[in-house]
């Protein structure tokens, strides 16, 4: 049988509980940041996202063509990220171009890679 993570004995510690429940933020932002982290859990919508790091701008015809999926589905994608607040865009003429929100996204790509890579 492998180990299992459990307390011995029974005992609450309540000055570190409330703490940590002192620490914690807001309601509305716990679940704002939830929402976040679930838009990053597709592989599509990562791959999307790295491939917008790296290029800083692409359009959903090339961001289709790299990850190997329909332009519709990209759009889809790309829906869900706007949605998240995750990817900017700006149109040229009829063509849009996709784009990181901000720095705050390149850098939960580059923690996230991170620690996978520490894990695999």
């Amino acid at each position: 049988m492998g180990s299992r993570a459990v307390c011995g004995v029974y005992e609450i510690h309540p000055e570190r509980v409330e703490a940590a429940r002192a620490a914690l933020p807001q309601e509305a932002v716990l679940r704002e940041a939830a929402s976040l982290l679930k838009a990053l859990s597709d592989p599509t919508r990562m791959r999307l996202l790295l491939a917008l790091k790296e290029a800083g701008e692409l359009c959903v015809c090339d961001l289709a063509l790299l990850a190997g999926v329909s332009v519709s589905a990209v759009s889809h994608q790309l829906r869900l990220l706007r949605q998240a607040r995750l990817v900017a865009f700006r149109k040229e003429g009829k063509q849009v171009y996709y784009r990181l929100a901000d720095e705050h996204v390149a850098h939960l790509l580059r923690g996230a890679l991170e620690h996978a890579e520490e894990i695999a």
